[in-house]
């Protein structure tokens, strides 16, 4: 079984943020795969939905607590690390990059690092999206900010590559995926 989570943050002011891009990469990926409609697993905090052996989840936990959903879905289907992709923003990539990785530290990204501290990194694979604006600007700043017109239509075009990277990463595996992507 493979769970595949996005992260982002609850509610209709947050949608279109580019802290979101986790949950908007879920959604385009469950729907270009027909998956069924998220629903609300109070206990785990978190929206799920399942297609035979791949559970997507967006923790409803905000950003910077994502792990304590994480921990819940992990611990109620009995999995480890290594059955798990996570998928968030990275204001470190330019806007429109992805980047698959594995076993890598938060780098400062407080939803990750909300993970990682909940149930460790052994095995961990995460595809990072380029938030960055072309700007230097403090990351609390820009990650609750919508994207430029301009960005937006790169960002489109990348969280459609970003669901092509996850069929790749469950029928492929990593390496090849990695090498196509990356």
């Amino acid at each position: 079984m493979t769970i595949i989570i996005g992260l982002g943050n609850p509610g209709e002011q947050y949608k279109n943020t580019r802290h979101n891009v986790g949950f908007m990469a879920i959604d385009e990926f469950a729907g270009k795969n027909d998956f069924p409609e998220f629903i609300l697993q109070k206990k785990s905090n978190a929206l799920i939905s399942r297609l035979e052996n791949v559970i997507l989840v967006k923790p409803q936990t905000f950003m910077n607590d994502s792990g304590k959903a994480v921990r819940s879905i992990t611990t109620n289907y009995k999995l480890q690390t290594t059955n798990l992709i996570v998928i968030h923003d990275d204001i470190d990539l330019p806007v429109g990059k992805i980047k698959i990785v594995k076993e890598r530290g938060s780098a400062g990204h407080k939803g990750v690092e909300s993970i990682i501290k909940s149930i460790g990194n052994d095995g961990l694979i995460r595809i990072r999206i380029g938030i960055a604006s072309d700007k230097k600007i403090e990351a609390m700043k820009v990650v609750l900010k919508n994207f430029s017109a301009s960005e937006k239509i790169i960002i489109d075009k990348t969280i459609e590559k970003t669901a092509e990277a996850l069929n790749s990463l469950i029928k492929n595996g990593l390496e090849k995926t990695m090498n196509e992507f990356n």
